[in-house]
């Protein structure tokens, strides 16, 4: 197959000043396209377009903070100042204030709610706009996460807000369809300074930002570079993907997946309704025969691959 191309496509990257964002512009201006780097930090802005800009691509830096409406009008009137369009809208800005429900506080729950959830739905919202008046169509490419398919300790704000965005994701791809605007949610792991914290990982976190090998056994995993993942935001912004919407896709390290949307996969009928003991006495022989799994399995698997010694007790 010939080398994707996004010539002559702009694309806004949220939160793309370092990590996943800015693996995801890079590789969208390695590809063609002239991009739109967001950050509330000025000078990583500028190095991230500078970065880009040395490598022979095109971009240009919009400094605010993701969450608010007038934020996500800056960044689709930046794309359209700057490149007269736009095309493409990777909603990946977000933030950690993690606790367990009993210590997160009002604050630590809504500015994580207000970046990752309400950021995507104002950065959307802008850019779709813009998209169905081009009449040209567009990509909608929004970041979830694991922990938004399957709960993780101490992220009831990162995981609320990332099931959410999976479930936009459906919707968007609903109500865009006939303006060929194309919806997907990517669920990416890579070995950034969010996973450092989880035991093991630090070491292999700082090698992977040191452009050092990532162990292979933790690429079977899911777990590799930021450039990894970056590889599907291109996929899904090119023609190729002309037809996938509405999806959640997983990838990391040499692992790329499809996740199942939530589905009924027992039921049980009972002439006039359900009484409490009739649930009682039905639970255990009907529906909740298998139920299902939940939280994230990774940190089980982590000492069968790294190296004794690395990771903590």
């Amino acid at each position: 197959m010939s080398e994707i191309r996004l010539d002559g496509k702009v694309a806004v990257v949220t939160g793309s000043g370092r990590g996943l964002g800015l693996a995801f512009a890079q590789s969208l201006a390695a590809a063609g396209a002239s991009v739109v780097i967001n950050d509330i930090d000025a000078e990583v802005a500028q190095a991230a377009v500078d970065a880009i800009r040395s490598a022979g691509g095109q971009a240009v830096a919009e400094v605010v903070p993701v969450g608010n409406a007038a934020a996500a009008d800056r960044l689709v009137e930046r794309a359209v100042s700057s490149y007269g369009r736009l095309d493409i809208l990777c909603a990946n800005a977000g933030i950690l204030r993690d606790r367990v429900l009993w210590n997160m506080s009002d604050d630590d729950f809504d500015q994580v709610i207000g970046t990752h959830l309400r950021g995507t739905f104002t950065c959307a919202r802008a850019a779709v706009r813009r998209m169905r008046t081009q009449g040209s169509g567009g990509r909608l490419i929004l970041v979830s996460s694991i922990a938004g398919q399957r709960g993780n300790f101490g992220q009831t704000n990162y995981s609320a807000a990332k099931a959410g965005i999976a479930a936009l994701a459906r919707t968007w791809a609903l109500e865009c369809a006939r303006s060929d605007i194309q919806v997907n949610a990517v669920v990416p792991v890579a070995l950034t300074r969010m996973l450092a914290s989880i035991p093991g990982l630090e070491k292999q976190v700082e090698m992977s930002e040191r452009g050092g090998p990532i162990l292979p056994g933790l690429r079977r995993l899911g777990l590799g570079s930021p450039a990894d993942v970056a590889s599907l935001v291109v996929f899904l912004s090119s023609d190729h993907a002309r037809s996938v919407t509405g999806q959640c896709i997983g990838i990391g390290g040499d692992k790329l997946s499809l996740w199942s949307h939530p589905q009924e996969i027992q039921t049980a009928f009972r002439d006039g309704g359900w009484t409490a003991e009739a649930i009682a006495q039905t639970w255990s022989t009907s529906i909740g025969r298998e139920l299902q799994s939940f939280g994230d399995d990774l940190p089980k698997h982590l000492a069968e691959v790294i190296p004794p010694g690395d990771v903590a007790p």
